[in-house]
């Protein structure tokens, strides 16, 4: 039985602060349409930003995994990623107001709680999976480090650390399935050794940092003038070395927490890779350098994979959801400027509709004699007709509202559509409509291929005196 996209039921917000920047931040999770994925937004910039978490996007691996795009940054997102990829939420846009996502305790735990509150919804469409079908191999010799994907038919994970320390040695964790990382990996914190910490606060680094979201491992001799010292930077009163070998502020949650947290750190990395996975991942350790680069391997593997599948084909004689007539008591638009013929399918996120290309079409009279092709632009207004179908079909009386284009980019007209071609013309959201504004991608296909595709931007209005 397939699986099905799920989202959240309602938003849910978290609140806290920026490890590195020590800024105030609310993060808000909110539900998001099918096919949607993770997209972070800073609420908090001009024009709010959208940010998507593709690993195309990372900027930075030096202290957390740091995304740019659109003229906005958001960094230590891998907890957050982590938490949405343990719980199997497929659609979510997180709203943030800061420049770093919250680091909370340090783990994943109050975010999966905060979600847990509100709930779950299954969508409508299935998710899909990326199968790792064979092995995958990422190293890196100066850092001792080794990667490996293989075919599974869960998402599973192995890790083991070893940092040549008398105090952590070599530790592993392993998880079967994803439905363990709730219990056996989300509370696990982030660490970091003495001497890091000391460089860090040095530069000014973890103004965010109190003692209460890491596990300090102390790795050198310490004297009392020095713990003293610490104490004061972080406002306790005393701070001693547990048996442990860990600075006493905390107790361990589990033996061997610290490699737990890089496995929940490859689980949030890896998230930018696109799309679930089912495979076995092992990881010999790890960092965030080394998980983002083994997800770009597996993002190219993806996207190679798709580039040899074949387009979805529809069936344009299938019996329509709209036709014509339906389609011009939604739209202002009538012949010859129509050019949608029929809507195939129509959800609350995408719809595909059918233009049939003929000699006939008034167009073809100057464009160009001798030689007819469709023009450009038309094309482009075809989609941006399906894409407003999309859009009203969203308010209760859509008679009664127009939709204006605002922005078209990124367009790309790949292949010449001739007299007898027929489009298939698919537009998606590509984030919640907010305030009457909403954001698509379109292609335009003709049997097997993709002709045209673009990025739009429309808002919704009432028409003028209604």
């Amino acid at each position: 039985m397939n699986v099905k996209q799920r989202t959240l039921k309602a938003p849910v917000s978290v609140s806290g602060v920026g490890l590195h920047t020590g800024a105030s931040v609310t993060l808000t999770f909110k539900p998001a349409p099918e096919n949607h994925g993770y997209k972070f937004q800073r609420i908090d910039l001009p024009g709010n930003p959208i940010i998507d978490a593709d690993v195309d996007n990372v900027t930075d691996t030096s202290r957390g995994t740091t995304l740019e795009q659109n003229g906005g940054r958001i960094s230590t997102i891998e907890h957050v990623l982590a938490s949405l990829v343990g719980l199997e939420v497929d659609n979510v846009l997180i709203e943030v107001d800061g420049p770093e996502a919250p680091i909370m305790d340090g783990s994943s735990i109050q975010f999966i709680e905060a979600l847990e509150k509100v709930g779950f919804e299954d969508q409508k469409a299935d998710r899909e999976y990326y199968h790792i079908n064979q092995n995958i191999h990422y190293a890196e010799a100066d850092r001792k480090v080794e990667m490996i994907a293989m075919p599974a038919d869960d998402y599973r994970l192995t890790v083991m650390v070893d940092y040549n320390s008398p105090v952590l040695g070599t530790q592993h964790a392993n998880i079967s399935h994803i439905s363990e990382f709730r219990s056996e990996i989300a509370s696990c914190r982030t660490f970091v050794f003495l001497h890091e910490l000391e460089v860090l606060l040095k530069h000014g680094l973890i103004k965010g940092g109190d003692l209460n979201n890491a596990i300090v491992i102390v790795d050198r001799e310490v004297n009392d003038g020095e713990l003293a010292h610490l104490a004061t930077l972080f406002n306790r009163e005393k701070i001693a070395v547990a048996k442990e070998g860990i600075l006493n502020n905390i107790s361990l949650r589990h033996q061997n927490e610290p490699a737990r947290h890089k496995l929940l750190d490859v689980i949030g990395d890896l998230a930018l890779a696109g799309m679930p996975l089912k495979a076995h991942i092992m990881a010999a350790r790890p960092g965030h350098a080394a998980n983002v680069a083994f997800a770009k391997k597996i993002k190219a593997l993806i996207k190679k994979e798709r580039r040899g599948k074949s387009i979805p084909l529809y069936n344009t004689n299938a019996k329509p959801v709209y036709d014509v007539n339906d389609i011009m008591a939604r739209l202002p638009h009538r012949p010859p400027f129509l050019l949608i013929d029929k809507i195939l399918e129509i959800s609350s996120s995408h719809v595909v509709g059918v233009k049939n290309v003929t000699m006939n079409e008034p167009f073809f009279v100057g464009h160009f004699p001798g030689a007819p092709v469709m023009p450009g632009v038309l094309q482009v207004e075809a989609l941006a007709q399906n894409g407003g179908i999309l859009v009203l079909n969203t308010v209760p009386d859509p008679e009664n509202y127009l939709t204006y284009f605002m922005k078209i980019e990124n367009v790309r007209f790949k292949e010449k559509v001739l007299p007898g071609d027929t489009l298939v013309l698919r537009c998606d959201l590509t984030a919640p409509i907010r305030r009457g504004i909403c954001q698509m991608k379109g292609i335009v296909m003709v049997g097997d291929k993709i002709v045209t595709e673009a990025e739009m931007m429309a808002q919704i209005a009432r028409k003028p005196n209604v």
